[in-house]
């Protein structure tokens, strides 16, 4: 009977377990600025008010980015990292409630329209694999970050490709000299069925030297070759991403 009791209790436990554990969730923001006008209300609305805000809420990694080079429109993006779900949809709830947060974020919450720097917010959810369940922060000397998001032709064509991830592609990472600092699956926004991640290198030199290293990979070489894996992508972007000053990451 106790033996019993025991393995039900184990069973109960494990279940409890699969049902409340969850990866981290990624917010991916996109900010497409207007042309002529200052983004001054906007950094200062992230560096006083919405990151300290994140932070009190014990959300730490916090990241904002420009994109490297001159490319038109000019935007800014802002990538929030939270535990798991229910902690992306209770941040709000206590934004609203945090009076700090409500006093420092005054100027841009009254700003009217010739005032907002930005066109349009486009947002996307990206939830963290299991290959790669928890962000990884960036050394000191990251100052270069590659965002690259892999679409597919469908679910079950995304569904091979995370795989692919799971089961070999993070090691090749790793020894390629590639550090990564999210790996998910988008699960709403623009471009889906889509997965995203990000790369946090050195400079453009570290950039290149890695990739080399990564297409010569023995590991590479064979996956690429494997069956399941065929036409499990069909489109890639990539854009190369420099830290602002107040960014977390």
């Amino acid at each position: 009977m106790k033996i019993r009791i025991f393995s039900a209790l184990v069973i109960v436990f494990l279940c409890l377990q699969t049902t409340y554990a969850q990866e981290e969730v990624y917010e991916f923001r996109t900010y497409e600025l207007e042309f002529f006008r200052s983004a001054d209300v906007l950094h200062n609305y992230f560096k006083d008010a919405l990151i300290p805000a994140l932070n009190r809420q014990g959300i730490e990694n916090v990241g904002a980015f420009e994109e490297v080079g001159d490319a038109l429109p000019k935007k800014i993006y802002l990538l929030i990292a939270y535990a798991n779900i229910q902690a992306f949809q209770d941040s709000q709830d206590a934004l609203a409630q945090d009076t700090q947060y409500l006093k420092n974020a005054h100027d841009y919450l009254v700003a009217g329209d010739d005032v907002i720097p930005y066109k349009r917010i486009s947002t996307s959810l990206i939830r963290s694999s299991t290959g790669f369940p928890k962000m990884v922060k960036p050394n000191d000397e990251a100052n270069l970050f590659e965002l690259r998001i892999y679409e597919s032709a469908n679910e079950d064509a995304l569904r091979r490709k995370v795989k692919m991830f799971n089961d070999a592609e993070f090691p090749i990472f790793a020894d390629a000299g590639l550090p990564m600092l999210f790996f998910g699956v988008n699960i709403a926004g623009e471009q889906m069925p889509c997965l995203t991640y990000m790369l946090a290198l050195k400079d453009m030199e570290a950039h290149a030297e890695g990739w080399s290293k990564f297409i010569v990979h023995p590991e590479w070489l064979r996956i690429i070759k494997v069956e399941e894996y065929a036409k499990s992508m069909n489109d890639i972007t990539r854009v190369f991403l420099k830290p602002l000053p107040y960014s977390k990451l």
